[in-house]
């Protein structure tokens, strides 16, 4: 599920003051559908599982406990080609969190082999102007992968020149996105969508790795060896630089974010998940998650 702004205050009806010990049972086993990423290789898994662990347990007091129904957090196309789990968790009035929101997809194609999707995006909200995470493996072999790994920014780099220094110029992201080009199986990955490629920040890493002469094996390589800890460092900055950064906010600010993330929020639905979700799992399915989705991605 492909989030690039991946993406409002506090308040949407999931958010709940208090949480029955039997929702915090239903809570746990779906999160654990979730994290066990049952269709992807044992590196790619371990690297999920990190990403989403290391986020969570950082901001694990403000987080809430996934309300998710259970025809939401995983769900299937009528035939079983196609399946997908979703963690979404929002977080205390308090942090600068808006939500976390985590997915995997995977879907049987007509011709044989298949395809997934993983990835974990982070939402602030508009007590802060920081810019947002976004991670996402997109595999439709087990010798071809695409990387989208990018801190997309909240204000317009080019109209708050200290917003380019801070985020990106200070914090030396560009550093592994040029690491991961040094690899021969790495190329630049242009996605079709101009939307994503206008969302995108600078030191957006959007590579697609391909291993034909080395196989399986080396792509595993690659994803343990290389991706894991770029895509660590790249969190570790977000999560310290970011999500923990003391900022000040003007009303005017905060109208402004309210407005740019709502439209690329909005953007993120029609473009990625509103075309692919019907033609993957049906409407009547697709209508109730992207319902779900939808009230998440509210901004205010």
């Amino acid at each position: 599920m492909l989030i690039l702004s991946s993406s409002a205050s506090s308040c949407f009806c999931y958010r709940p003051l208090s949480v029955s010990s039997s929702l915090m049972d239903s809570t746990t086993n779906n999160n654990n559908k979730f994290m066990e990423f049952p269709f992807v290789s044992s590196s790619h898994k371990t690297l999920m599982v990190d990403l989403v662990s290391t986020l969570e347990n950082r901001f694990h007091s403000q987080l809430l406990p996934s309300t998710l129904p259970n025809d939401v957090s995983h769900y299937q196309s009528q035939t079983g080609s196609a399946q997908a789990s979703l963690h979404i968790r929002a977080a205390q009035p308090h942090s600068p969190i808006d939500f976390v929101l985590g997915s995997w997809v995977h879907s049987e194609l007509p011709t044989g082999g298949s395809f997934d999707i993983t990835s974990l995006s982070a939402y602030l909200n508009t007590s802060t102007d920081a810019p947002n995470f976004v991670f996402e493996i997109i595999r439709n072999s087990p010798t071809t992968l695409v990387l989208i790994l990018d801190l997309p920014p909240r204000k317009d780099p080019v109209l708050w020149p200290d917003y380019l220094h801070t985020f990106y110029d200070d914090t030396q992201l560009d550093t592994h996105r040029q690491a991961l080009q040094t690899l021969p199986e790495v190329q630049p990955y242009f996605s079709s969508s101009l939307f994503i490629r206008a969302v995108s920040s600078p030191t957006g890493i959007l590579v697609r790795i391909q291993t034909v002469d080395g196989g399986e094996e080396r792509m595993e390589e690659i994803i343990a060896k290389h991706l894991d800890p770029v895509s660590k460092q790249v969190l570790g900055i977000w999560l310290d630089k970011c999500a923990s950064a003391k900022r000040e906010v003007g009303d005017e600010e905060r109208e402004y974010l309210k407005k740019r993330d709502g439209v690329i929020r909005n953007k993120t639905i029609e473009v990625d998940l509103g075309s692919s979700f019907p033609r993957l799992f049906g409407p009547e399915v697709a209508n109730r998650v992207l319902g779900v989705i939808k009230d998440y991605f509210r901004v205010s």
